[in-house]
């Protein structure tokens, strides 16, 4: 780390404080926060589920230079976290995802395992898909999702910030009553909310 940092310069802004200050038993023996922090001049360990090991590894298997995939989907797909899409006569056959050796991947996975317990955004989002779809599944699309926030962090170097799982909750309840609202609308209806039902009748 010290000989990829020698033609590095120090970040101006300051490190900020770790998010997760217990020690895993697997952590490494020195202090990696601040050699990664000055390597990428964005501290990824902002990102739910990515530690400093976590870290590292991404920036081992991916390099720093992300340019070579054009959008996250490009990303996403070289992870094979993306779901697959077997077409045939214009009906989809399959969308699993490709199976894969790929240690990013597995190891994406046992941090949305992590995640998917937690009280946050991401956290949220684990929850209410495996009620849906799974576990599984669920677990692919939260290690999916982080390695886009991992992609747009370095390559367009955007700050994570989590909403919470409340604000998250509340975001997408918004979503689905938008589309209902749209849906009734096109079939001629308009949508109304119970209190003000309940209201009108007495």
């Amino acid at each position: 780390m010290q000989l990829l940092n020698a033609d590095k310069a120090k970040p101006e802004e300051p490190l900020g404080k770790p998010r997760n200050r217990t020690k895993q038993t697997n952590s490494l023996n020195f202090d990696v926060r601040p050699l990664l922090y000055q390597l990428t001049g964005i501290d990824l360990t902002q990102i739910h589920g990515i530690g400093p090991s976590v870290g590292l590894a991404l920036i081992a298997e991916c390099g720093t230079d992300l340019s070579r995939w054009p959008t996250e989907k490009h990303f996403t797909s070289w992870l094979t976290l993306s779901p697959g899409c077997k077409i045939s006569g214009g009906k989809v056959l399959s969308s699993h995802t490709r199976k894969s050796n790929s240690r990013i991947a597995a190891r994406l996975r046992l941090v949305a395992t992590a995640v998917g317990r937690t009280d946050t955004a991401l956290g949220a989002f684990y929850r209410r898909l495996a009620a849906r779809i799974g576990k599984a599944k669920a677990l692919t699309a939260t290690a999916r999702k982080i390695a886009i926030l991992f992609y747009r962090a370095m390559r367009f170097g955007m700050r994570y910030e989590d909403p919470g799982a409340d604000q998250y909750e509340q975001r997408y309840r918004e979503r689905v009553v938008k589309q209902l609202q749209r849906r009734a609308a096109h079939f001629g209806f308009a949508l109304q909310a119970l209190q003000a039902v309940e209201a009108g009748v007495s």
